[in-house]
């Protein structure tokens, strides 16, 4: 379900006569867009609800799901996208400019919510016995799961290959791959994070392997998954505005830091998950920056490299040329 929801920041001081249309002018709407996720509704929530106030702008933020994100993208139906770092390459090659403001999701120290997982009385009991077994994903090429096949691969040693490898990888749409795992459809499967929680609480399923710890321990780094990015031309048009919208993302993050009772249990009433959810995820499993640095830059390009190996991507720009020049640093 798409939300639309609209934030009306404090309102300037009225001015006398002719000078209301220059007002108008003064004071543009920011319009973002971000992933369908109950978990980054709790990030944007501050921002939506009036809580983060604002004298300069004003953001209309919206939930996408990714074929949604993708379109919009390319469409520059947005001002500030929400981005999969495995998109931006195929996106420059194609000619589309864009520049990164910042950070938007970013593995956890703990690595947890990122596995693989298989029935309670599988008999499935290590990564290596996926040979010559089925192993379920949302999307084969999008980000998260490349991350996977990276793990599977360093760690484990499988072949990952989409076609011809020791594993037969196959796409089902996200909420049915419980189903899917659970009826014996799917040997093993990758779970989205509502369902990786609910799965840990139910004991229904178990994990054969961490993926994303085993990617902190191999390449001693926190792979970044996603990205704001905006439109050289509208950057450029109003920096002020942009940079703006990049503190009011940075406070609504720290807003529903600060109020957890209040936000969590606000978009956990939504969403029909338990605020212990939300605690999980932003402790153990992801982490949202909203700023961009130079570890972010070199955790991107060794994502780049593996994926290239992978055959996922087969080339890519330099990450740090994409960057804004105005974007926050820390």
């Amino acid at each position: 379900m798409h939300r639309r929801s609209v934030l009306k920041l404090a309102a300037l001081p009225a001015l006398y006569g002719i000078a209301a249309p220059v007002l108008a002018q003064q004071r543009p709407t920011i319009t973002y867009a971000y992933l369908l996720d109950p978990a980054y509704d709790v990030v944007t929530w501050a921002m939506r609800n009036g809580k983060v106030p604002s004298s300069t702008i004003d953001v209309q933020a919206r939930a996408l799901a990714i074929p949604q994100l993708i379109q919009a993208t390319s469409a520059k139906q947005y001002d500030v996208i929400m981005a999969a770092v495995v998109s931006l390459p195929a996106a420059v090659q194609r000619g589309l400019s864009v520049n990164i403001l910042a950070t938007s999701l970013r593995a956890a120290p703990a690595g947890e919510g990122a596995g693989v997982w298989v029935p309670r009385d599988s008999a499935l009991k290590t990564p290596q016995d996926l040979k010559g077994k089925t192993l379920g994903s949302y999307g084969l090429r999008s980000t998260g799961y490349t991350q996977i096949r990276i793990a599977l691969t360093k760690k484990y040693g499988l072949n990952m290959a989409l076609e011809g490898g020791d594993v037969s990888q196959v796409e089902i749409q996200a909420p049915n791959l419980p189903g899917a795992l659970a009826s014996g459809k799917l040997d093993a499967a990758t779970l989205i994070h509502s369902q990786a929680y609910r799965a840990l609480k139910s004991g229904d399923f178990r994990l054969i392997a961490e993926t994303a710890r085993d990617n902190n321990e191999i390449f001693k780094t926190r792979f970044v998954s996603a990205v704001n990015i905006g439109y050289p031309e509208r950057l450029s048009k109003q920096p002020e505005a942009y940079v703006e919208f990049c503190r009011v993302f940075r406070e609504s993050l720290k807003y529903a830091m600060a109020n957890k009772a209040e936000v969590f249990g606000a978009v956990g009433k939504e969403s029909g998950l338990e605020p212990d959810f939300f605690e999980w995820w932003f402790t153990k499993n992801s982490e949202v920056p909203g700023y961009f640095s130079e570890e972010h830059a070199k955790a991107i390009t060794l994502f780049y490299e593996q994926a290239r190996d992978l055959g996922v991507l087969k080339s890519y720009p330099d990450i740090r040329t994409l960057v804004w020049d105005k974007a926050p640093r820390a």
